[in-house]
C-alpha cells in the first residue's frame, strides 16, 4: 500500500484519496489527544489540575515548535513534577537523552536507523506523540517524503492494522525502498518488544513507585498536550484549499459526532477522490 501512495506516479484517485486522508489527520490527533487528557483530568486532585494544565500546554508547543526536541518536554514535565514532590535526586537518569539526541548520523542506513529508534522508544502516550520528531527527520532533515507523502504516512497508519508507530515503516519506504521499510518496523518495535520480553516482571512494581507515579503525573498531561499540538504541524502540510474544508468536516464528525476514526479517514480518502477526479487543485509537490 505504501507502494501505491507513494510511488513516483501515482493514479489521479490516488492522490485524490491520499490528499483527502492525509488532510484530515490534524482532526484525529486532537481526538486522540483529548481521549488521553480526559481520563488524566478526572483522576487529578483540584491541586493537581493547575499543573496538569500547565504540563499539557507545554506539550503543545513542544509539539508544534520543537520538533524533534519535543522528548525534552516531556521529559522536562516529568522532572518539574519529581522536584516539586522532592524527589529532585531521582533526575541524574534523565540527563543522557541530550548526549543522545546529538548522534544523528545525517544520512543514509545510520539516519534511517536512528529516526526509528526514536520514534519506538520515545511514543510515550501514543504515536502521535512522536509525530512532529518523524516528520522532522522525514521532511525537513533528510528528505526523504514530502510534506504531502507524510500527511500520506500518517493516514496509512491510521487505516491499517496496527498503531500509528507503523507510519515510520512508510517513512523507511520512503527512504530506502522495501528493506528501508522492513528495516524501520523491525527497528522501532524493537524497544517495546524488549521492554515486555525483559522487563515484564517489573512492570507491578514501577506502578507503585512514587518516583515513577510523580514523573508520569506530569509527563503524562504533557503527552496528551503534545499529540493535541501534532495537530499543529499535519494541518500545516496542508497545501490546498479543500483539504481545509475537509479537516473541519473530519473535526466535527471526531469531536462533536463521535465518529470513528477509520470511518472518517476512509470517508475523506474519497471525497478527496471525487474531488480530484471533478478538477480540483493538486499540489505541485
Amino acid at each position: 500500500m505504501s507502494a501505491l501512495f507513494l510511488g513516483g506516479s501515482p493514479p489521479l484517485w490516488v492522490r485524490g484519496a491520499g490528499l483527502g486522508a492525509g488532510g484530515v489527520v490534524a482532526a484525529v490527533a486532537v481526538s486522540s489527544g483529548l481521549g488521553m487528557a480526559r481520563p488524566i483530568w478526572r483522576r487529578s486532585s483540584d491541586e493537581l489540575r493547575v499543573r496538569v494544565v500547565l504540563y499539557a500546554l507545554a506539550g503543545t508547543a513542544g509539539a508544534a515548535l520543537a520538533g524533534p526536541w519535543l522528548v525534552l518536554v516531556l521529559l522536562g514535565a516529568g522532572t518539574v513534577e519529581l522536584v516539586w514532590r522532592g524527589f529532585a535526586r531521582s533526575l541524574a537518569s534523565l540527563q543522557a537523552w541530550p548526549v543522545l539526541a546529538a548522534l544523528s548520523d545525517r544520512g543514509g542506513s545510520g539516519a534511517l536507523i536512528w529516526t526509528a529508534l526514536k520514534v519506538g522508544a520515545l511514543s510515550f502516550g501514543g504515536g502521535f506523540v512522536i509525530i512532529p520528531l518523524m516528520q522532522s527527520d522525514a521532511v525537513s532533515t533528510y528528505h526523504w517524503m514530502t510534506h504531502g507523502q507524510f500527511l500520506n504516512a500518517v493516514a496509512l497508519g491510521q487505516i491499517t492494522p496496527g498503531p500509528v508507530v507503523q507510519t515510520v515503516a512508510a517513512v523507511g519506504y520512503s527512504a530506502d525502498g522495501i528493506p528501508g521499510g522492513l528495516l524501520a518496523a523491525l527497528v522501532a518495535f524493537l524497544p517495546s518488544f524488549s521492554f515486555i520480553l525483559f522487563g515484564a516482571a517489573r512492570f507491578e512494581r514501577l506502578l507503585v513507585n512514587e518516583r515513577v507515579v510523580a514523573f508520569l503525573a506530569g509527563a503524562a498531561p504533557a503527552a496528551a498536550g503534545a499529540i493535541m499540538g501534532a495537530a499543529i504541524p499535519l494541518a500545516a502540510a496542508n497545501s490546498e484549499t479543500w483539504q481545509f474544508f475537509l479537516l473541519g468536516a473530519a473535526a466535527i464528525a471526531l469531536l462533536v459526532l463521535r465518529r470513528g476514526v477509520v470511518p472518517t479517514l476512509l470517508a475523506a480518502g474519497a471525497l478527496g477522490t471525487a474531488v480530484v477526479l471533478l478538477g480540483a487543485p493538486l499540489p505541485h509537490n
